[in-house]
């Protein structure tokens, strides 16, 4: 894969892993729209994994909080109140990871195909006639409950006093963004904001709750990096760390624009780009 190819990739996972218009989407689309080659599973992961490391580096007084709440759990220390917050991620992932696993068991094949016209191939979602037509419905679709989550959501509550029940709603709402189009991030702040929870507390939960999923998925694809050879397993190591500095720098810009400003930017460029694909295939 040539740098370009891989600045591209990584400045587009960078930037919309965290903002909320799909990057699972974005990264699909770019061998339509470009003459370049798709770039396969394994950079697919090693930008998520370059994400993953600046939510970590972003958010790494949480990460420490929640990290005392797991030893705690184990009996490591006492923290009550870490504790909790610990297992509201471990309930919030839950629904994802029995989302994607009843994929990969073929479970849901006959429904995608047919509601979606997408062949379900290994667990992996195979390109029709119609799949940039249900990337198009759910980055319009998703926009628009967005927007009015954000518009008539309450702003009164805080990650620290999260519940059980919210938590397991957002991670109900983070299972959805399997499908592409959808956006975790999106997709997750959409629930929270829905639930009370303000812009800013909102993003902070999605970010903290990506953690186990992507680092999931980089633990899964580690013997395939073993196994492409040297020149693949490159491409993918430059291609996460220029993620990891698109990302951190999103993620910088982002949580200090929603201090101040709603997220009807967002909602429109997702409506705008579902048009613009519906129009264009």
């Amino acid at each position: 894969m040539t740098f370009l190819q891989l600045l591209l990739i990584a400045v587009v996972q960078g930037i919309t892993e965290f903002l909320p218009i799909s990057s699972s989407g974005h990264l699909i689309l770019i061998p339509y729209l470009t003459d370049f080659s798709d770039q396969g599973p394994l950079i697919d992961v090693a930008v998520h994994v370059g994400s993953l490391l600046a939510i970590i580096v972003y958010f790494f007084k949480d990460v420490v909080v929640l990290a005392r709440g797991g030893f705690a759990s184990v009996g490591i220390g006492k923290a009550p109140a870490e504790r909790k917050l610990f297992w509201w991620i471990v309930l919030g992932t839950i629904p994802a990871v029995v989302f994607g696993l009843s994929i990969k068991m073929g479970l849901f094949n006959g429904f995608a195909e047919s509601v979606f016209g997408v062949t379900i191939v290994d667990g992996d979602l195979m390109a029709s006639i119609r799949f940039t037509d249900l990337i198009a419905f759910n980055l319009i679709f998703y926009g628009i409950l967005l927007g009015v989550a954000d518009f008539f959501g309450r702003e009164d509550k805080v990650f620290e006093n999260m519940t059980w029940r919210d938590g397991l709603l957002v991670g109900l709402a983070q299972a959805l963004a399997i499908i592409p189009g959808t956006s975790r991030s999106g997709v997750t702040m959409t629930a929270a904001r829905a639930l009370g929870y303000s812009r800013f507390e909102s993003a902070r939960f999605s970010f903290l709750l990506s953690i186990p999923a992507v680092a999931g998925a980089g633990v899964l694809i580690v013997p395939e990096i073993f196994e492409a050879g040297a020149t693949l397993a490159w491409d993918a190591l430059i291609a996460g760390v220029l993620t990891f500095i698109a990302a951190f720098l999103t993620m910088a810009f982002l949580m200090n624009f929603l201090k101040k400003a709603s997220m009807l930017v967002f909602v429109i460029y997702r409506i705008a780009m579902g048009v613009a694909l519906l129009a264009l295939f």
